[in-house]
């Protein structure tokens, strides 16, 4: 969970943008969006195969990129 402690001598609105940013990177909005709508096992499964194929592609082509010099 994440919170923020004010200080005396601190503006509203810094404290507010340390508090988005620590919630940016604890990726709460991230994993709240994805867990708003229900999805099948299987879904799921089928999206994780797509991302890493994706990133597989993404090594080969650098790797051949590398090669070429």
């Amino acid at each position: 969970m994440a919170n923020i402690r004010l200080y005396d001598d601190e503006n509203l609105e810094k404290a507010i943008g340390r508090f988005k940013r620590l919630v940016e990177k604890e990726g709460i909005i991230r994993e709240y969006k994805k867990k708003q709508y229900f999805q099948k096992p299987s879904a799921l499964k089928h999206i994780q195969k797509k991302s890493l194929r994706r990133k597989e592609l993404q090594n080969i082509k650098k790797q051949e990129k590398r090669k070429s010099y």
